[in-house]
């Protein structure tokens, strides 16, 4: 098994390569936020958090955070030169309206078909959805950037999910650090797979059917 801060890490860096020059990301909680530090050099991409930012940078080292400035999960975030700070109107104006390229969000499940569910944690109380649902259906374009097993090693990537979902739509690329999934109209596809693991490995750890594309290659460290 690959380690946990290794595992994000990695999903980080891979989700950062499906971004071009000038598009507009938002950034969920958890594993998502790790995207903002690994970036590649010489793009602009304009990142989103949904509590109401644009134009955030990396993650700013201990001792360099503003108490003031912070993403929807509360993280400290840096700004690059011309970002804003807007209202929560604003935001999901910008969300609603489609001009978001791109979203990448966490998740609790992602079944075969490719739908999500990410919002309620089993045995908390959940107050509601959050922005999840709207994001799912208002981006461009669906990332999910999840570890490929919860802590007890249950498959997160399953046949049908078994939490509530938080759209019906479904998403386009699943990135774990044991694989990258292509989501399509009959289901998922493996692209992508590490190379410090195998196809017959990521088959025993996913609880969901899925086709091989026939270019498969291993995701670039």
């Amino acid at each position: 098994m690959i380690a946990e801060d290794k595992a994000k890490g990695y999903i980080a860096r891979r989700v950062a390569k499906e971004f071009k020059d000038g598009d507009v990301v938002n950034l969920g909680i958890g594993i998502p936020t790790l995207v903002a530090n690994c970036l590649p050099p010489g793009i602009q991409i304009f990142l989103h958090s949904e509590n109401g930012l644009l134009g955030m940078g990396p993650i700013p080292p201990e001792g360099y955070e503003h108490p003031n400035i912070r993403n929807a999960g509360s993280s400290s975030v840096s700004f690059l030169p011309g970002g804003a700070i807007f209202d929560s109107a604003v935001s999901f104006g910008l969300i609603r309206g489609g001009h978001l390229d791109a979203t990448v969000l966490g998740a609790l499940e992602v079944d075969e078909k490719g739908h999500l569910a990410n919002w309620m944690v089993p045995g908390k109380m959940i107050p509601g959805m959050g922005g999840a649902m709207d994001l799912v259906t208002g981006a461009k374009r669906v990332i999910v950037a999840m570890t490929h097993v919860n802590k007890n090693g249950s498959p997160k990537i399953v046949k049908t999910c078994l939490l509530p979902l938080t759209s019906i739509r479904k998403v386009d690329l699943i990135v774990t650090e044991y694989a990258v999934f292509r989501v399509e109209d009959t289901g998922l596809v493996l692209i992508e797979y590490s190379e410090e693991s195998s196809v017959e490995e990521i088959k025993g750890l996913t609880a969901a059917h899925f086709d091989i594309d026939p270019r498969l290659k291993t995701i670039e460290r």
